[in-house]
């Protein structure tokens, strides 16, 4: 995933629902270009009874969800190699679990 990505996902990860949003504009009016909106500094809250998070607490959203893709795929390698550990060949493997 990219940063963008990563942000999106950590933002609908803090609350339920839809409950942030872009700016459009910036500060002076100007419109923000859509490829460059997806900041932190243009997330803005659009439901009521939810203050925005900091920076820091979504950049610790971003490491926990970053860590726990890793550690996905750390499980999924090892579990491959058990599977050859007890005789499977790569075929075998991918019939049975599909990677």
């Amino acid at each position: 995933m990219n940063e963008q990505d990563w942000l999106r996902t950590a933002l609908a990860n803090m609350h339920s629902g839809q409950w942030f949003g872009w700016r459009k504009t910036d500060d002076d009016g100007n419109k923000i270009p859509n490829d460059q909106r997806m900041t932190y500094e243009n997330v803005v809250v659009i439901k009521d009874g939810i203050t925005k998070p900091t920076e820091a607490e979504v950049n610790a959203k971003i490491a926990e969800l970053q860590q726990a893709d890793a550690d996905k795929e750390t499980k999924k390698a090892s579990g491959k190699q058990k599977l050859r550990d007890l005789g499977l060949d790569d075929a075998e493997i991918k019939a049975l679990i599909g990677v």
